[in-house]
């Protein structure tokens, strides 16, 4: 009996070790099969989603053309497996029967591309990019508009989104969106920015970004985060973007630049090619300046400079906004002395031509005012002056320096514009992620007069100070 005790003692231990060496390498199995998934190319990059583009379309956005009122332009990416893409596009309506007839179908140029960002340790990234342009539509028309390969596979085209054309007739009213920089931390903190501005201006006609969209001009990362904080909002709100000095690195820009975006090439030089151009929506011309490539190059200064006069000079349109990167009047503390090329030789563009609204971006800050414009040099008119606005959309700041030309100045705070434009009244308020106004004003032009009206909320104005202790 003791014998037989003793022999099924040792009959469970050797059982019970078979199956613990079992239990190890079965383990061992499952995690050498982790070791060689089929995304091994990716598993080491963390972000690799915002990163490296598959068969589905990814990055799409539309941009304003030269005429809003009858075409759009969209971009995407795709993988390089995918070598072609199309649009399709029919009037929006409120069932899916848009689907069953007058779908129009356009084929994309398509761009084989490649980077990889050194200085981040980025991975190679080979992407394909298409891009289209969507003519002979209808002014203030909705639209939807799906980007893919082709074909009967839903998987590969991208989901409908709606967008409405600008109206033909130039008294309609209509609205945008301006931000200064975004810059950094894109994914985390711009991202609240840009949607607390869609949730409360959802029918908005078009945003604008006044450079700096990113920190790095060739990062996959930071324009996968500038892509994902916009999301969808990208596909639906037509945007129309300036460089920033971000965008550039030794005069020359991003080369992800022209394959992501599709803008306006009626600029006065082919290499500032959709970066100087111009819209006309509705009754208001809409000018992009290359600020970097302007302060940077004689001959793109004097290039700019002879284009914009021109275009002033023939502006059939009521209202004149221009948008550049660097601010012609320095908000940031010790930028007093900087872009005097801009004050030089831009700002009497700007006052011989009385251009409405200046916005800019760069000094990480915020200020606002109104500058008035000198006739021949000397002296002011008595009309109101440019107004000049710089600001930040994201969490980046700098301190400024009270100037005498600002009328509202900020410091630590993201912020966002709505700009409206009704007829003969322009109206422009800033807002901070919570929807608080922060600052306002209206300008009304009538009879060859213009009108400035100030709304300042009767709030502090916010300083870093209050926030932060030296």
């Amino acid at each position: 009996m003791k014998i037989s005790y003793i022999f099924f003692g040792m009959l469970i231990v050797f059982l019970t070790g078979c199956s613990d060496s079992k239990t190890k390498n079965s383990h061992d199995h499952v995690h050498s099969g982790h070791d060689h998934t089929p995304y091994s190319a990716q598993d080491t990059v963390w972000s690799h989603k915002l990163i490296f583009p598959s068969k589905v379309p990814d990055r799409i956005i539309l941009n304003l053309t030269e005429h809003p009122e009858s075409s759009i332009a969209v971009n995407w990416r795709t993988d390089q497996q995918t070598d072609s893409g199309f649009v399709q596009i029919a009037v929006a309506t409120d069932g899916p029967e848009f689907s069953l007839d007058g779908v129009r179908t356009v084929r994309a140029e398509t761009e084989v591309f490649e980077n990889k960002n050194e200085k981040h340790k980025e991975p190679l990234v080979k992407a394909n990019y298409h891009s289209a342009v969507i003519d002979d539509l209808n002014p203030a028309t909705t639209y939807v508009y799906r980007v893919g390969y082709g074909g009967d596979d839903d998987r590969l085209w991208s989901e409908w989104f709606q967008t409405t054309t600008a109206s033909d007739r130039d008294n309609d009213a209509f609205g945008f969106i301006y931000f200064g920089d975004a810059q950094n931390e894109l994914k985390s903190m711009w991202s609240r920015v840009i949607r607390s501005s869609y949730a409360k201006f959802p029918k908005v006609n078009f945003m604008l970004h006044a450079g700096d969209l990113v920190n790095d001009r060739d990062s996959n990362l930071e324009w996968g985060e500038w892509f994902y904080a916009g999301s969808f909002i990208h596909a639906t709100i037509p945007g129309i973007m300036t460089p920033g000095n971000h965008e550039y690195r030794k005069e020359v820009l991003s080369s992800l630049w022209r394959p992501q975006f599709n803008l306006p090439q009626n600029g006065p030089l082919d290499e500032i090619r959709e970066t100087c151009y111009y819209v006309d929506y509705q009754n208001t011309r809409i000018i992009s300046i290359d600020a970097v490539s302007f302060d940077d190059k004689e001959h793109s200064r004097k290039a700019q400079g002879q284009w914009l006069d021109s275009i002033l000079t023939n502006n059939p349109k009521k209202w004149s906004v221009i948008f550049l990167h660097y601010p012609v009047l320095s908000v940031a503390k010790k930028r007093g002395e900087d872009n005097l090329n801009l004050k030089t030789v831009l700002k009497p563009i700007i006052d011989k031509h009385k251009v409405d609204l200046v916005l800019t971006g760069h000094d990480h800050t915020y200020a606002r005012g109104e500058v008035k414009n000198l006739g021949s040099g000397i002296t002011a008119t008595d009309d109101t002056g440019t107004i000049y606005a710089v600001s930040v959309s994201g969490p980046k700041m700098y301190d400024s320096e009270k100037a005498d030309w600002m009328q509202r100045r900020g410091e630590y705070t993201q912020l966002f514009q709505i700009i409206t434009v009704d007829g003969d009244r322009l109206s422009y308020t800033s807002y901070t992620p919570l929807g608080k106004v922060y600052d306002a004003f209206e300008l009304v032009k009538r009879n060859g007069k213009k009108q400035l009206i100030n709304k300042i909320p009767d709030t502090p104005e916010r300083m870093k100070k209050d926030f932060i202790s030296e």
